[in-house]
C-alpha cells in the first residue's frame, strides 16, 4: 500500500486497470456495501475487461489520470511489467489526498516511491486513519492483515497461488470419490463443501490444524489409513514446495 499523505473519507474508489483482481475487489466492496457502484471509477486500454465493471454498474474510462482525478483511493492492478509506465503516466496528477493500493504481483513499495508516490507498508509516510480505511474497505474481500514488505512475497505464495494448489487439492478429493463410484457432480460438491467446512472451523476455533487433524483420527479408522497414504504421496512436501516456488517467483518478478 502507498500513500502520499493522509487522505479524505473516501468517496471514490479506482482501479488502473480492469483485470480479474480488480474486479473481484470491485464486486467485494459493492456487495458489501463499502462503495456505490456509481462511485467506482475503472481505466484499461481497451472494453474488453471494462465491459465487466460496467455491467456491474461502475463508470469506466480509458483513461487512467482521470482515474487519479476522480478518485483519492486507487487501486493499482496492472500487469506487473506495464505498472512502471502507468506510474510515469499518472505520476503529474498524484496529491498528498492519494492512497495508492498496488495488487500487483512482485511489485515492491520501492518501486511505487522511485515513481514520486511516498509508499506505505506499513511505515511513516502514510497515517493510521489510511490503513484503517483500507482494511476495512478490504475486509469486504476477506480477511485483511497489515503485514511488513518483506513477508508480501509469502503472502502470494501461500495466498495468492493457494487458490490454484486449494482447487488442485479439491479436484483430486473428487476425483477419489469418482474413482470409488460416486457421480461427478456430487463428488465435486461435497468436496468443497469439506473445504469450507473445514476452514470454519479452523478459522472459528483458532486452533493449529494438527489438533484438528488429530481430533478425526479414530485409531485404526478410515482417516488414519488416508492420512498414511498421503503422506506416502509425498502431499506435505509438494504443498510446502509448491508456496516456495510460487513465492521464489513473486519475488522474481519484483526484480524485474
Amino acid at each position: 500500500m502507498a500513500a502520499a499523505g493522509a487522505g479524505p473519507e473516501v468517496r471514490c474508489v479506482g482501479f488502473v486497470g480492469a483485470g480479474r483482481m480488480a474486479e473481484a475487489i470491485a464486486q467485494a466492496l459493492i456487495r458489501a456495501g463499502k462503495v456505490e457502484a456509481q462511485h467506482v471509477l475503472a481505466s484499461a486500454p481497451s472494453d474488453r475487461n471494462l465491459c465487466h465493471f460496467r455491467a456491474l454498474g461502475c463508470r469506466t474510462t480509458h483513461s487512467n489520470q482521470e482515474v487519479l482525478r476522480s478518485c483519492s483511493l486507487v487501486f493499482l492492478a496492472t500487469k506487473p511489467h506495464v505498472l512502471p509506465a502507468v506510474l510515469a503516466e499518472v505520476a503529474p496528477v498524484v496529491t498528498s489526498q492519494h492512497i495508492l493500493v498496488s495488487v500487483v504481483a512482485g511489485v515492491t513499495l520501492s518501486t511505487l516511491q522511485e515513481e514520486g508516490a511516498m509508499v506505505m507498508a506499513r511505515g511513516r509516510h502514510a497515517g493510521r486513519n489510511d490503513a484503517e480505511l483500507l482494511q476495512t474497505l478490504l475486509e469486504a474481500c476477506g480477511q485483511c492483515e497489515e503485514v511488513p514488505e518483506a513477508q508480501v512475497d509469502i503472502h502470494t505464495g501461500l495466498s495468492g497461488s493457494g487458490v490454484a494448489f486449494v482447487c488442485a487439492f479439491s479436484e483430486a478429493l473428487a476425483e477419489g470419490a469418482i474413482k470409488m463410484g460416486m457421480p461427478s457432480g456430487l463428488a465435486h460438491r461435497i468436496a468443497a463443501q469439506t473445504l469450507l467446512g473445514t476452514a470454519k472451523m479452523l478459522l472459528q476455533k483458532g486452533q493449529h490444524p494438527a489438533l484438528l487433524r488429530t481430533d478425526v483420527c479414530t485409531p485404526g479408522g478410515t482417516t488414519i489409513y488416508g492420512l498414511h497414504a498421503l503422506e506416502q504421496g509425498g502431499l506435505r512436501a509438494a504443498a510446502m514446495s509448491a508456496v516456495e516456488a510460487a513465492t521464489c517467483r513473486a519475488k522474481e518478478l519484483s526484480r524485474k
